[in-house]
């Protein structure tokens, strides 16, 4: 899956991270990734690539088209949030039965 414009500014809007630290992280100019993001330019392949993985290993999951009707993004859930989801799984009590 190739990464757009918006994928990356929604990715970015997500992870909380501003511009410039993106840019760094996956050595762009932070002009260049604004233009991208705006979609007023274009990315090369290897520096799409550098970008998809900034913002993947600052916590951007990104979901083919395929998954969920549509391309688009999430947040990824760390091993620790997984482990509080599957603590808090049974807080409510054993499951009852319901003539509702």
């Amino acid at each position: 899956m190739t990464i757009t414009g918006s994928l990356a500014r929604a990715a970015r809007a997500l992870v909380q991270l501003p511009r410039d630290h993106v840019a760094r992280l996956a050595t762009l100019d932070a002009s260049a990734l604004a233009d991208f993001e705006a979609g007023r330019a274009e990315l090369d392949d290897d520096a799409k690539a550098r970008l998809r993985h900034a913002l993947e290993e600052s916590g951007a999951l990104f979901l083919p088209e395929e998954d969920a009707g549509g391309v688009g993004v999430r947040l990824k859930f760390t091993a620790k949030d997984v482990r509080a989801i599957n603590r808090l799984e049974g807080e409510g009590g054993p499951v009852g039965e319901d003539d509702v």
